[in-house]
C-alpha cells in the first residue's frame, strides 16, 4: 500500500521511529494518545476552538488563512524548544486527527530542515482502529493464571513479585491508576479516560510471548471507572487460577500500610465510605467512621473486611473464576515482602515443571 507516494505506516511499525510527535490539540491528548508520544500541539485548544468556528460560521478560506499562521507560529516553538538539537538522522512520527493538515503541516518542514519525518496515515484514527482490533483478538492467544484472593491478600504485590523474578505480568490496577475496590482511588493520580486505558492495555498485549504464561489479578469487569474489555474478561475467568491466603489480622496489616492516605484525611475516607450508604446503610457507615476518627484503625479495617469485603469477595469469585476452588492454595504468611518472593518464585518453578501443551 502507498500514501503519498511512500509506503504506509502500520502502528506495528512504532517502534522504527526516534520519537512519536502528537500535533493534536492538549484536550484530544489528554483523551488517549499513543503510548509514548509526545504533545507539541499545532492549535492548542483555544486556537482550535477559533479556527472551528470560523470554517463553520465564516469560510473554510477563512479558516485556513488564521490557522495557518498559528499553525506556522507553533512549529517554530516547538522546533526551538524540542527539536533544536536534534541531529540529522532524527526519524520521527507525527500524527494528527486523521493524518491530514495538522500532521502535514508538521511534517513538512521537519523534513524540510532534512529530518526524516513521517506522516501516520489515518492518524489517531489508525490507531484507535488498531487498539480495537487487537483488544478484540488477542486475548485468546494467551494463557492467564489469575491470582486470587481476599481483599488485602496482596494480589498486585504478588504481581509485582513475579515481574521482578521475570515472570510475565499483565497489571491491569497499575494500567487503571486504581486498586479495584470502593476504596481504591489513588492519591492525587486520577484514572486515565477509558480510550486511555485501552491504548496501554493494547501496547502492554502486544509486547507478550504467547509462548509463556501471563500472571493476571482476578479482576471484576470494573477497576474504578474503567471497563476490563469482554475479549480479556472472558480469557481471564476461564483461566487456572491461584488463591493467596493469609489471616485477617496479616490482611488488615497490609491494608493499613496500603491505604494509610484514608487514615490522614478523614474527610476525603468519609466522603469516599458514604459510596457504601446504599449497601449498608448510612448508621453503620457513621459506626465506622467513628472508629477512623477514634483513630481504631485496626478494628475499623477488620470490620471492613469481615462485614463488606469478605462476603463480597464469597458471593462474586467463585462464580465468576470457574477454576477457583481447583486453583492452588499459596500460604501467605504475614504477607511481608519475603512471602510474596517465596510465593513468586515457587509459581515460576511450577510453570517451568509443567509441559507445554
Amino acid at each position: 500500500m502507498r500514501h503519498n507516494g511512500r509506503a504506509e505506516i502500520h502502528p506495528e511499525d512504532l517502534s522504527g521511529f526516534d520519537t512519536i510527535i502528537d500535533v493534536r490539540s492538549p484536550a484530544e491528548f489528554a483523551l488517549d494518545h499513543i503510548p509514548g508520544s509526545i504533545n507539541c500541539p499545532v492549535l492548542d485548544n483555544a486556537q482550535r476552538a477559533e479556527v472551528g468556528t470560523l470554517y463553520k460560521q465564516v469560510s473554510p478560506f477563512a479558516a485556513r488563512r488564521v490557522g495557518a499562521a498559528l499553525v506556522s507560529a507553533n512549529i517554530s516553538l516547538h522546533i526551538s524548544a524540542f527539536f533544536s538539537e536534534k541531529p540529522k538522522p532524527w526519524r520521527p512520527l507525527i500524527y494528527c486527527w486523521r493524518g491530514g493538515q495538522r500532521s502535514g503541516a508538521m511534517t513538512h518542514v521537519l523534513r524540510a530542515v532534512g529530518w526524516d519525518a513521517h506522516q501516520l496515515p489515518g492518524g489517531y484514527k489508525t490507531w484507535r482502529s488498531h487498539v480495537m482490533r487487537q483488544i478484540e483478538t488477542l486475548p485468546e492467544r494467551f494463557t492467564f493464571r489469575a491470582v486470587c484472593g481476599p481483599t488485602g491478600s496482596g494480589k498486585s504485590l504478588l504481581l509485582q513479585a513475579l515481574h521482578q523474578e521475570g515472570a510475565q505480568v499483565l497489571d491491569l490496577e497499575l494500567m487503571a491508576a486504581h486498586r479495584g475496590s470502593v476504596l481504591g482511588d489513588l492519591p492525587n493520580q486520577p484514572q486515565p479516560a477509558q480510550r486511555m486505558f485501552e491504548s496501554q492495555l493494547c501496547l502492554a498485549l502486544m509486547r507478550l510471548d504467547p509462548s509463556r504464561p501471563v500472571f493476571v489479578e482476578a479482576e471484576s469487569r470494573k477497576i474504578g471507572m474503567l471497563h476490563i474489555p469482554e475479549s480479556l474478561m472472558m480469557a481471564m475467568r476461564s483461566s487456572d487460577c491461584v488463591r493467596i491466603q493469609a489471616s485477617v489480622e496479616a490482611r488488615v496489616q497490609l491494608l493499613i500500610q496500603e491505604y494509610h492516605h484514608f487514615l490522614t484525611d478523614l474527610d476525603l475516607l468519609a466522603s469516599t465510605m458514604s459510596r457504601l450508604n446504599n449497601l449498608h446503610g448510612k448508621t453503620k457507615i457513621d459506626a465506622w467512621m467513628t472508629l477512623a476518627r477514634a483513630g481504631r484503625f485496626v478494628d475499623l479495617v477488620n470490620m471492613l473486611l469481615t462485614e463488606h469485603y469478605d462476603p463480597l469477595y464469597s458471593r462474586s469469585s467463585s462464580g465468576n473464576y470457574a477454576k477457583l476452588l481447583e486453583g492452588e492454595n499459596l500460604e501467605g504468611g504475614d504477607l511481608k515482602e519475603a512471602d510474596f518472593q517465596r510465593m513468586a518464585l515457587h509459581l515460576l518453578k511450577q510453570t517451568l515443571k509443567k509441559p507445554k501443551e
